[in-house]
Formats: structure tokens, sequence, C-alpha cells
């Protein structure tokens, strides 16, 4: 397999999808599009055809995702984070796997794949995104997330090393702050051997398959694409209140949407911290982290992205469980609702048959 113009539209909306809200905007498919086109497609590898000492580079970006419309990257920081990786570790980068799959952080390792030559891995760190860097299967599974290595457009180059993956996150949050609130970033560095048991495997499959189900639905494209993913609409209707503000390196806010028809009569609260958090329904959860959830268009099916989001806009709000990694006590403790300061448990959204 391989990313290339044929199918980067198609992975975009799925990364969009899986993205939760967050995970930056997939404006960066232009990004991913000239660098294939400049460079090249970009091989979609298993781990499984890497050697086991094979060096694997998680990366992503990193920081509040409105912040990456105006501060735009070069294109260059990819270099920066695989040359230093591999002067730390005193070989080279084999492969570069995506930190998290959502938004713009599935897309943006397809751009820098391109221009060094590297191909990369058909897994990520998460399945979803995250807001915190430690949030990704990795932690869960006692990889280190140290050396870790932020870059940005300037050529700023920061290597780290923290005692875990709370402090990682903690520094270079505050560095990327320093940095005007966005910078490129690369930890969790791993064997291939190792990647293949505490990775979420098949997610560039499964972005580019959710992106295509969209554009072969007939009829209701929301239903439709519900119906292709298993994925449960919580409520449909349009947007008439929105809060949010930049925090902390993190964007942070609310949504209001009144339901319409079938759903006239409710009105769900929808929170987020770069990623949607929480749906409300008169105080009550409906659906809740670490499971997937999704906002889309009403008529297109196309997701919504956190920064996207507009007053009068009909959406759909629907939800996915959440990949099993999360599911477990340890994946429920560092992603559910009581991370991020919520007073109830998780309890995950039923599938559909």
């Amino acid at each position: 397999m391989q990313i290339d113009l044929s199918n980067v539209d198609a992975m975009a909306t799925g990364c969009a999808f899986l993205g939760c809200g967050g995970g930056g905007d997939v404006i960066a498919v232009q990004a991913a599009k000239y660098a294939i086109e400049s460079h090249g497609p970009v091989p979609v590898i298993s781990l499984d055809e890497l050697p086991d000492d094979a060096l694997v580079l998680p990366c992503a970006d990193m920081g509040a995702p409105t912040i990456f419309f105006e501060k735009v990257a070069n294109g260059d920081e990819g270099r920066l984070l695989v040359e230093e990786m591999s002067r730390v570790y005193g070989r080279p980068v084999a492969a570069l796997m995506p930190a998290e799959i959502g938004g713009s952080n599935g897309l943006t390792p397809i751009v820098w794949a391109a221009r060094l030559g590297l191909p990369l891995v058909d897994a990520d760190g998460i399945g979803r995104a995250y807001p915190e860097l430690n949030m990704i299967a990795l932690e869960i599974n006692g990889v280190s997330i140290s050396p870790g290595i932020l870059a940005d457009e300037r050529g700023n180059l920061v290597t780290i090393r923290s005692v875990d993956g709370p402090w990682m996150e903690r520094i270079a949050r505050a560095i990327t702050v320093e940095l005007g609130g966005a910078a490129a970033f690369a930890g969790y560095p791993l064997e291939a051997s190792r990647a293949r048991d505490a990775a979420v495997i098949g997610s560039i499959s499964r972005a580019i398959e959710i992106g295509r189900a969209l554009v072969e639905v007939a009829g209701d494209r929301v239903t439709g694409l519900c119906q292709h993913v298993g994925a449960v609409e919580i409520v449909r209707g349009k947007i008439v209140e929105i809060e949010g503000q930049v925090d902390g390196g993190f964007v942070t806010g609310s949504a209001i949407i009144e339901g319409s028809g079938a759903d006239s009569s409710r009105t769900v609260r929808l929170e987020y911290q770069n990623e949607f958090l929480v749906a409300l329904e008169n105080g009550r959860p409906l659906v809740m982290v670490p499971d997937i959830i999704s906002l889309l268009d009403a008529n297109s099916g196309d997701p919504i992205s956190t920064e996207r989001m507009r007053y009068g806009l009909r959406v759909a709000l629907v939800a996915l469980t959440a990949p099993p990694i999360w599911q477990s006590e340890k994946g429920v403790t560092l992603g559910g609702p009581r991370a991020f300061g919520y007073s109830f448990d998780y309890v995950p959204v039923e599938p559909r048959a």
C-alpha cells in the first residue's frame, strides 16, 4: 500500500473522523498533496516487514489546533526530528509512525516521510486523537517517552529527557507555548518488535476505509457512515452557541446543539479540550472519552473540527466505541472522563450490531 493522490483525500476524511474534533485541522492535506507531488508516493508497510531492531519514530504536531492556521510549518521540521533522534540512538530511523491518527496528526507524517524518503508503518500510537502527549497507548504499554524532541519552523530544536510521560507533557507543553503555541514533536522511539505489541495496528488502513466509505454512501451520508463503521448517532440538530479559548497550550470550550426533527425537544452540550470529551443532556453524560466522538455535517457527512464549528451549522453528533486498549483499566484511568476532571465513570457507547 502507499499514500498517493488517489487516496490521500480519503485518508484525510478518515483522520478527521478519528480526530474527535481535534488532532489539528486536516488542512494539512494540502501539504501532504504537495509533498507527494514533489517527492512521490509514500510507502505504507506492516511492522512485520521491518527487522525486529528497526527504529520506528512516532511523531506529530503539538499545540493548540487553532494556532496552526496562522503559524504555518515549513515542512522541514520532520528532518530535524529524524536527524536528532538518529544522532541520539546512533543509528538511522527506519520508518515513521503517526503518534496519533486523528486530524492533521495523521497526515503531517506523510509530509515528512515523503520529503525524507521514509516509509510509514500502518499503525499509530492512539487509534484516535488525545490532547496530551502521554495519553497514548505506548504509555499504557510501558514504552518510555524519552527522549522527546521538539522542532519548529524557525529551526529551533529542543531534546528533552523526562522521568515519565506526564513530566514530558508538562515540560514540552511549556516549551511549545514559548515557541509560539505550536511545534513538531517526536517521542516514544521504539524498535519494530516492541511496536508490534505496543502500538494500535492498522490505523492508516482504517482511516482510508472510513474516508472511502463516506464517498460511497448513498442516501443519508450520516446514517450510511454510522452503519459502515458501527457508530451510533447521538443527536442531530444545529449549533446555537459556541464558546472557546486558548489556555495553556490547549483549545478548550463547548458547543450547544439544539435538536431538530425527531430530536427537536433535545439540547445537548458538547465539551472539548482540543478533542471532544463528553456530550451532556440535562447534565447527564450521553457519551464520553475514551470513546470516539465525532461531529459531522448533517448534509455532507464530513467531519467537523472544533475550530470549524459555527453558529447555525446543521450537525450530527456520532460516537464509536474506543479501541480495546482504551477500555482497559489503565486506558480508562489515563484517558477516561475522570482524567479530565469529570466526576463520573466511563460507560462505553453501545456499538451497532
